[in-house]
């Protein structure tokens, strides 16, 4: 998918608790077959930028999805859903406006992936 699609037509995102290998959240972006997925550190706040670092992606049916994580992960709660349109996509940081239950969120993230 890419920026100029998002920014037409709105894509789905998702916003989970997940308690596996310690508690955060992580946010799933709808792109295409997959979704875009990074691993928040902080609690999603609409006044400030969570870290985040980029993990692998994940299937779309997370987007809907609570309960158990395959293979022993644990287990994953919505936290937030909605749409998200991409503001701005530069060499290695994405910016997306999220529109969600609670509230809407404009965040930066970085697209590289990072090991922990």
């Amino acid at each position: 998918m890419g920026a100029e699609q998002a920014q037409e037509t709105g894509r789905r995102f998702a916003i989970l608790t997940h308690d596996h290998p310690f508690f955060h959240w992580d946010l799933l972006l709808e792109a295409g077959e997959v979704a875009w997925t990074w691993r928040l550190l902080d609690e999603p706040d609409s006044q400030r930028h969570p870290r985040a670092e980029r993990i692998a992606d994940h299937r779309l049916l997370y987007l809907d999805y609570e309960g158990p994580v395959s293979g022993g992960r644990g287990e994953v709660t919505r936290w937030d859903f909605g749409t998200y349109r991409v503001i701005d996509e530069s060499t290695g940081e994405l910016t997306v406006l999220l529109a969600g239950s609670r509230g809407e969120f404009q965040w930066t993230l970085r697209a590289a992936r990072h090991a922990m």
